[in-house]
C-alpha cells in the first residue's frame, strides 16, 4: 500500500491575516483561494512540494454544526486549542528569525527538547499552534 498525506486542514477566522502568515511569513505558495469574505477556503503549501498542502478553512461553515458547537469552536480557537500543525526545517534559527520578523506571535523560541528534538512554536492569526522542528 502506498499512502501519502495530501492535505491537512486548519481553521481560520481571518483569511487575509492567514494568507499573510502562511504566504508571507512561512513562504508557502497559494494553491487555491475560493469563496469570499470570511467564507474562503485557501489552500497553501511549501514551494517545490505540490503534493503536500494545508487547507485553511472557516471552521463553522458546515451546516451540520450547531450554534453551541460554533461557540465551542470559537472559544477553542481563541484559546489556541482547536488546531495545530508540526512543520520541519533544516534551518530552525533562520526560519524562527524570519517568522518572528514577520510579526508572528512567538510561543517558544528555539530550544532543545528533553526528548531529543530542537524546535520552536508560533501561533497563527487564528490561534493555531504551529510548531517547527529542526531536521538534521
Amino acid at each position: 500500500m502506498d499512502i501519502t498525506i495530501h492535505t491537512s486542514s486548519l481553521p481560520h477566522d481571518d483569511p487575509e491575516a492567514s494568507l499573510a502568515f502562511y504566504r508571507d511569513a512561512l513562504g508557502f505558495e497559494v494553491r487555491s483561494d475560493v469563496g469570499s469574505g470570511k467564507m474562503r477556503w485557501i489552500t497553501v503549501g511549501p514551494a517545490g512540494q505540490p503534493g503536500t498542502s494545508i487547507l485553511l478553512a472557516p471552521p463553522a461553515a458546515d451546516p451540520g454544526i450547531t450554534d453551541d458547537e460554533r461557540r465551542t469552536i470559537a472559544e477553542m480557537m481563541a484559546k489556541g486549542t482547536y488546531g495545530w500543525i508540526l512543520l520541519a526545517t533544516a534551518d530552525l534559527d533562520g526560519t524562527f528569525e524570519k517568522v518572528q520578523g514577520a510579526g508572528a506571535e512567538v510561543v517558544q523560541e528555539p530550544v532543545e527538547q528533553p526528548y531529543g528534538v530542537r524546535d520552536c512554536a508560533f501561533r497563527d492569526p487564528a490561534g493555531n499552534l504551529v510548531r517547527i522542528q529542526e531536521v538534521r
